[in-house]
């Protein structure tokens, strides 16, 4: 993965908020829960409906427009490059989603 492409770090496990689907213009964001699905569930069972589930940035279709960071309510989306230590994993995580999807 280059640097400058958008990760999804584990701020986002359970709350699985779609706002950045809405804005991506790449149509890079996803999880394994289906957007409909989450839509569907009241943001007051999110947490426990879906703990450890999160959406992932497709790291080889992000065009790093930034769209999605200001859109995340829990701040959970960093450029790679600027993820916090304790986050890294993340990363791979991210590309990893995508690369069983293939």
């Amino acid at each position: 993965m280059s640097a400058g492409v958008a990760v999804i770090t584990g701020l986002c496990e359970g709350v699985c908020d779609t706002a950045c689907v809405d804005v991506c213009p790449m149509d890079c964001i996803h999880g394994p829960v289906s957007v409909e699905i989450i839509r569907a569930t009241p943001i007051d069972e999110r947490r426990s409906r879906f703990a450890g589930v999160q959406m992932f940035v497709n790291p080889d279709e992000c065009i790093n427009c930034g769209a999605c960071f200001s859109a995340c309510p829990v701040n959970a989306i960093y450029v790679d490059d600027e993820v916090p230590p304790e986050q890294y994993h993340f990363i791979e995580l991210n590309a990893r989603f995508f690369s069983r999807r293939r």
